[in-house]
């Protein structure tokens, strides 16, 4: 059977073999493959099944049909629709509520260490455009790259969306990917919580976005320093992505 590597996921290694996608196993891989059982078990769509391991000793999951943006630059234009948005926001809010009835394993190992305890969801944590299968007929088929996902609040994951999807990111990334509609993001930011259902007090979500982008600097610096060194740029432009949107004026938040 002939190996087709994916374009699509920020995590290499996985390759395509007919309908089934294998990527390297690591410590997580198991508890990962719960919480797509899971997902399974409450019919939860928008995300690949877990189908095992191969002989090599790779994760077998399900190919999820439909575009990718892969290396493309800039990004093609359903990333920066409303529509797009929209689904987005309603797909976490799915996950999340999903999850809320999920009970990991004993031994469950997480990517970034979470503890788990009563109250959290389960975050996919890198629910970027990156991450996502587009249809144009259907729309959003669903999120791929699950090694992040772990225990969180709703807001913490949440705060990654409004980053990579509004985009809040820092201005030079959001530019190269192709968007420049900057004056149009609160309206956009607005679009992404309501589509989520976000019932929260929206001038505080502005910390947890910031808080939110630090902690994930902070991980890829950690990251650096035990040899991802290609990872420094992805850290950089996070703590860019927090003094702008410290930045920002009060009324960026308010409807």
């Amino acid at each position: 059977m002939e190996e087709q590597p994916l374009p699509g996921g920020r995590h290499v290694g996985g390759v395509r073999i007919d309908d089934t996608v294998h990527r390297p196993a690591n410590p997580w891989t198991s508890t990962v493959h719960a919480v797509l059982r899971h997902l399974e078990a409450v019919g939860f769509e928008g995300a690949p099944r877990v189908l095992g391991y191969d002989d090599q000793g790779r994760e077998v999951l399900t190919f999820l049909r439909g575009d990718t943006i892969g290396e493309r630059h800039p990004w093609p234009a359903w990333p920066h629709s409303d529509g797009a948005l929209r689904q987005a926001a309603a797909w976490m809010r799915r996950l999340h509520d999903a999850t809320a009835t999920f009970v990991p394993p004993e031994d469950a190992t997480w990517f970034a260490g979470q503890s788990w305890r009563p109250g959290l969801v389960i975050g996919h944590h890198d629910a970027s455009p990156y991450n996502v299968v587009w249809s144009e007929a259907d729309g959003l088929v669903g999120f791929v790259d699950w090694d992040t996902a772990g225990p969180s609040s709703r807001e913490f994951d949440l705060a990654h969306l409004a980053l990579t999807w509004v985009p809040l990111q820092a201005r030079h990334v959001a530019e190269f990917q192709g968007f420049t509609a900057f004056e149009d993001r609160s309206r956009r930011l607005h679009l992404l919580l309501d589509g989520y259902g976000y019932d929260g007090d929206r001038g505080a979500f502005a910390g947890i976005v910031v808080s939110r982008a630090r902690r994930q600097a902070a991980i890829i610096r950690h990251l650096v320093e035990a040899g991802q060194t290609a990872l420094r740029p992805f850290g950089e432009q996070l703590e860019q992505a927090a003094t702008e949107i410290e930045a920002l004026p009060h009324s960026f938040w308010r409807v």
